[in-house]
């Protein structure tokens, strides 16, 4: 996500200049045709205005569920990062005494499950964004590191070789994981080392990562609505095009009577630009944060998260060699 202050007014312009190109041509012909004669290209703004209202519903629509499901995500993570603090005094506190190299292991998969989970919610699906020009050349400014890294290499480093092939095996890597958690515990429980109570702490708080897991994957494999989303596309197009020629009229009258007569119908072309561009932008902005697990400068910074939740747990353990924390690059971090 951006972490900093703002997006400058320049960021802005430089991510949206390919539809500022299309927008100006779009204002540019009707208003060029209209000045060498071709006066029926002008349309009464009325209906174009009505019509203007019925985008402005429809895209804030929009952009509202989009900020819903990202605000869900970010509430997922924030749970795991409770939950998982909670896992980890809970789990320590409960085996220490009697089988501390346990503890390390189920740490450590919790390591595990937390990379294989953002590894999952990184992969693309074929309605996110990440691969359009404007978003590819944005993220160039910023490291992706599920893109950069395999999974196999990040696993490495919590899983032994015999449990690794054995995760990499399977489907859903997170799953099997904290399956593999509950197996552990299990055995815990019928050793003894752990009592009926303790068994059951710990065991809501798989239960918890995994409600956790499917909430967010539920955000990552279901999109926006397709036919709320094509409608917003199709109404935003028409308003686009048909705003030059409603105000082709307007503005060639507005200097009727002044030096400036026969000349105010250029600011057909500014005007329209503005508003079309006030329009598409919200709209882009939208879809920018409709899917907050892509990868982009809005979206929910899981892997930063993830780290603060090894740090955290592993300084519960009193480890002296702990991970460095993420850090923004060029105001952002994912």
């Amino acid at each position: 996500m951006h972490a900093g202050k703002k997006f400058g007014a320049a960021e802005f312009i430089v991510w949206t200049r390919r539809s500022i190109y299309c927008l100006t041509v779009l204002a540019t012909i009707p208003t060029v045709m209209y000045f060498f004669g071709w006066k029926f290209l002008s349309f009464p703004w009325q209906p174009i205005a009505i019509m203007g209202t019925a985008v402005a519903f429809i895209v804030g629509f929009k952009n509202n569920a989009s900020y819903s499901r990202l605000w869900e995500a970010r509430q997922i993570y924030g749970a795991i990062i409770n939950d998982s603090r909670t896992f980890g005094y809970i789990l320590r506190d409960s085996l220490s005494e009697k089988n501390s190299g346990k503890v390390k292991d189920m740490f450590l998969r919790h390591y595990a499950w937390l990379t294989a989970l953002r590894f999952q919610l990184r992969e693309p699906r074929a309605w996110e964004n990440m691969n359009t020009p404007q978003y590819e050349e944005y993220a160039r400014k910023y490291d992706i590191c599920e893109k950069l890294l395999k999974l196999d290499d990040e696993l490495k480093n919590y899983l032994s070789d015999d449990e690794l092939q054995y995760i990499l095996s399977k489907k859903n890597r997170a799953t099997q994981l904290m399956a593999s958690q509950s197996k552990e515990l299990s055995e815990a429980y019928k050793n003894g080392e752990i009592n009926d109570f303790q068994w059951t702490q710990i065991n809501q708080q798989l239960i918890k990562f995994t409600d956790h897991q499917g909430r967010a994957e539920r955000i990552k494999n279901f999109p926006y609505p397709r036919n709320f989303s094509s409608i917003t596309t199709y109404l935003l197009l028409l308003f686009i095009v048909f705003v030059p020629f409603g105000l082709l009229k307007e503005f060639d009258k507005l200097g009727d009577g002044t030096i400036i007569q026969g000349y105010t119908l250029w600011f057909n072309i500014p005007f329209s630009l503005l508003v079309t561009w006030c329009f598409h932008t919200l709209d882009s902005v939208g879809e920018a944060s409709v899917n907050p697990f892509e990868g982009s400068p809005n979206d929910v910074p899981i892997t930063q998260i993830s780290r603060t939740i090894e740090i955290d747990m592993r300084d519960m353990l009193d480890e002296t060699d702990l991970p460095p924390a993420i850090a923004p690059k060029h105001n952002i971090v994912l």
